[in-house]
């Protein structure tokens, strides 16, 4: 058979098939049957067309269709513009197959990885498929509609209002609609294998077993014909094989005495390549590959967790799915830096709010060494109808029947805060709730005995799931941040396996404050209980002042809680990344929720070197702060200056002169007694911090910080100034001075960017660049300017309700 579409992972995949033949050549002869698998990436050259019409013949005759690559969604920018709302309807997505010759002994499937949320499949105008539900994988077969040569895809995809499909339209995130992630072309032999579960039953550093379940399709017990399985680890070294039967279209791989197994942890993933062949004598008809992973995990009553029969914290953060300027739609390589930058924090957990994700990033995290708490999809919304019990339950079951065998997941998270805000009448009837999350509980234990249940922020269902997390925002939406161990305490004692999920609080990149608030003296440190209705109490969420310098020193409190609690299961950091979200408007950043440890782009904020400082191995300092060079106080003002740093001893210079050499010690707070009371010098300062490594060699880190005397008065004018950037793009700043011409540093109003001619600004990506509306940042903001030609004068504007318009040209 011959495509028109053929990419490397195609290639890639026949590499695989290859491989698989030669392994089963090594012990014994076999020859390849004509039709071989194959899976072809099919990501280019869709067209795309905005039109929610249910009619195929009005879709096609419309001249509106523009062309696309997957992923794909109509909501990239539209999320997070600053009108309000975002595109919630259909559209449809058209691709052209060349097939010259459709092999009559092959199957053909279309893989989807995604959709959101429902869609409609058709081939050459015939309904082959569909799908409800977003965010996870399904497989359409295609074969009978298909026709040698030419081949019309259709897809109609709809994000829009659905009460009877989770998640809820009242969470706080974005359904993102479109083909979010990659589609293939699968091609197989008519007798195949499909569906290995792969189970390891018993694990120790001694000896393992591995149990493997795999579907043969389109075969007769009594054929005579068997599967091959054989076991390699990671140097490609033979481990184990044998031959085994087939009866009722299934095949029961067993491995039971696996010698010294190279265990699955955090600081080691070690994986094993299964290869599973369907044999007929001498013919090897088809094959696949999983790779496996040999652990065993433990969440001891009232206690730790155990990972291999030692204890683990678990250091955890969450991860929504997008990025600036693609929404949902990121490639595959985003999704991986994304998960190598929690790696590289020194993270070994993160849950996947609020749905399944990319199966990139399962790749990843099998391969990094980050274990995974897998979320269903209901968030928020009560319980539902008779269709929404149906949905809900099937999407479990292809959760974890998708998902089953990466041995980085542990948890299956059956949804959070799920009474919260009901799309239906008695939606949070606690009662009828239980009924049903028992009925899910019991269902995910069926498919999978071998992992654990888990549940976040609904108390009445604590008792039903094997792990719970309840709601502590300790410093954020109630109480002091310096009350978070008394709320684990007593958590501790109250659920068997209390694992805590979300903390932290919004920080707005680059902003700083030379006195941040505690809570205390605005909070009772008492009140550490999480209020039902947030808004009806005072909390740090509604007065503080959303700087870093708050906010890295609560998670500096909560690290230096957990990490010195010997009986702590663990605690997950909410959110890695900054994410969108419709009911945001107002923040400092449109549509945004700004808890992320980097901003939308993946650039890191201050909190983020402070998970680094107590859970990275690798070498570092970072002075508090790269995005604080501009500061002001009295003359003979001491300041206290924090370095982050996972060195066991730091020296801190300024102006060439030491301060002192400090040990860390993460007892202490803050920056685990990383900071020195200096006094800065009228105007440039440097500062330099050594920290000392084992070896004897340090790693430095140097801030440069401008620091006057004189406090500035009322903002009285913005300046706007530019700077060439190195992808060639302008960066455009604006900037509030008093009277006297000192930047206000206390300058925190909105400004609003417009491109007058000449190019176009990058917006709606949600990031400190990248929105014509943004808060300043201790006077200061900025937005990246794309130029139109370089013999084009570049007009720039910014105002506000007090400065009515600033212009800047660039020539």
């Amino acid at each position: 058979m011959k495509l028109k579409y053929i990419s490397k992972n195609a290639i890639v995949y026949s590499i695989g098939f290859l491989c698989a033949l030669l392994v089963l050549v090594s012990c014994e002869t076999a020859s390849v049957s004509d039709t071989q698998r194959a899976k072809t990436n099919i990501n280019t050259n869709w067209s795309y067309l905005e039109d929610d019409t249910t009619r195929i013949e009005q879709a096609l005759d419309t001249e509106a269709w523009s062309s696309v690559n997957l992923p794909h969604s109509w909501n990239s920018l539209d999320a997070t513009d600053l009108d309000p709302g975002y595109r919630r309807s259909a559209s449809w997505y058209k691709k052209t197959l060349d097939i010259p010759s459709i092999d009559d002994s092959a199957i053909y499937q279309l893989y989807f990885e995604g959709v959101n949320i429902t869609c409609d499949v058709y081939v050459n105008q015939q309904r082959v498929g569909g799908h409800i539900g977003g965010y996870i994988g399904f497989t359409i077969d295609i074969t009978d509609a298909l026709q040698s040569g030419e081949n019309e895809i259709l897809v109609r995809a709809d994000n829009g209002f659905d009460p009877e499909i989770i998640p809820s339209q009242k969470s706080d995130f974005f359904i993102f609609g479109g083909i979010n992630r990659d589609v293939w072309l699968k091609t197989l032999p008519k007798q195949h294998l499909e569906n290995i579960k792969v189970t390891t039953p018993n694990v120790s550093n001694e000896t393992a077993s591995l149990v493997a379940e795999v579907s043969v399709v389109g075969v007769d017990d009594n054929n005579g014909q068997k599967v091959v399985a054989i076991l390699e680890d990671e140097t490609g070294a033979q481990v184990s094989k044998g031959k085994f039967s087939i009866r009722e279209n299934k095949s029961i791989v067993r491995f039971d005495d696996i010698k010294n197994p190279k265990l699955w942890s955090t600081k080691s993933p070690n994986l094993y390549t299964l290869t599973v062949s369907l044999v007929d004598q001498d013919l090897m008809k088809d094959s696949l590959s999983e790779r496996v992973g040999f652990r065993w995990f433990e969440f001891k009553d009232h206690g730790a967790f155990y990972l291999n029969g030692e204890r683990l914290l678990l250091r955890g953060t969450h991860r929504h799915e997008e990025h600036a300027g693609v929404g949902a739609a990121m490639s595959n390589e985003q999704h991986r830096k994304d998960m190598e930058l929690i790696k590289e924090m020194g993270a070994n957990f993160v849950r996947l709010a609020h749905y399944p994700q990319d199966p990139e990033v399962y790749k990843a995290c099998d391969e990094l060494g980050l274990l995974v708490w897998d979320e269903l999809p209901w968030c928020r919304g009560g319980l539902g109808n008779d269709r929404w019990k149906a949905n809900t339950k099937e999407m479990l079951k292809e959760i974890i029947t998708q998902n089953y065998n990466h041995p980085s997941i542990i948890l299956w998270s059956l949804g959070n805060e799920i009474y919260w805000l009901p799309d239906f009448e008695n939606g949070d009837d606690t009662d009828q709730i239980n009924t049903f999350l028992k009925e899910l509980n019991t269902l995910a234990h069926e498919l999978d005995p071998t992992r654990k249940t888990a549940i976040r922020k609904y108390y009445e269902g604590a008792d039903i799931v094997d792990v719970f997390s309840p709601s502590i925002w300790s410093g954020w939406y109630s109480g002091s941040y310096k009350s978070y161990e008394k709320a684990i305490d007593l958590y501790k004692k109250q659920y068997p396996h209390f694992l805590h999920a979300e903390y932290g609080g919004s920080s707005h990149l680059g902003r700083h404050a030379e006195n941040p608030i505690t809570g205390e003296g605005k909070i009772m440190a008492d009140g550490w209980e999480e209020a039902i209705v947030q808004t009806n109490v005072a909390n740090i969420a509604q007065i503080g002042d959303w700087s870093e310098s708050y906010i890295v020193d609560l998670f500096d409190w909560h690290l230096r809680i957990s990490e010195t609690d010997s009986s702590f299961v663990g605690n997950v950091q909410w959110a890695f990344k900054d994410f969108g979200t419709p009911l945001r408007p107002e923040n400092d950043i449109p549509y945004m929720n700004q808890k992320g440890l980097v901003d939308r782009s993946g650039n890191p904020k201050d909190a983020f070197y402070v998970f680094k400082s107590y859970w990275s191995d690798e070498p570092f300092t970072y002075i508090e702060s790269h995005t604080w060079k501009e500061r002001q106080g009295p003359k003979d003002k001491q300041r206290n200056i924090s370095v982050y740093s996972n060195c066991p001893r730091v020296e801190l210079l300024l102006n060439g002169k030491s301060l002192g050499v400090k040990e860390k010690d993460i007892t202490k707070f803050p920056a685990s007694g990383l900071n020195w009371d200096l006094n800065f010098s009228e105007g440039s300062n440097q500062l330099v911090a050594l920290g000392t490594i084992a070896e004897g060699k340090t790693v430095t880190d140097t801030l440069h910080v401008n620091y006057r005397f004189t406090k500035n008065g009322k903002a009285k004018e913005l300046k706007l100034s530019s700077k060439l950037m190195d992808n060639g793009n302008y960066l455009v700043t604006a900037t509030a001075y008093d009277a006297n011409g000192l930047r206000c540093l206390d300058y925190e109003n909105r400004v609003y960017f417009q491109c007058l001619s000449g190019g176009e600004t990058i917006k709606s990506h949600g990031t400190p660049t990248g929105s014509e509306s943004i808060s300043m940042a201790n006077g200061k903001a900025s937005i990246e300017v794309k130029r139109d030609s370089k013999d084009t004068p570049l007009e720039m504007m910014v105002l506000n309700q007090s400065f009515k318009g600033t212009y800047l040209t660039i020539e």
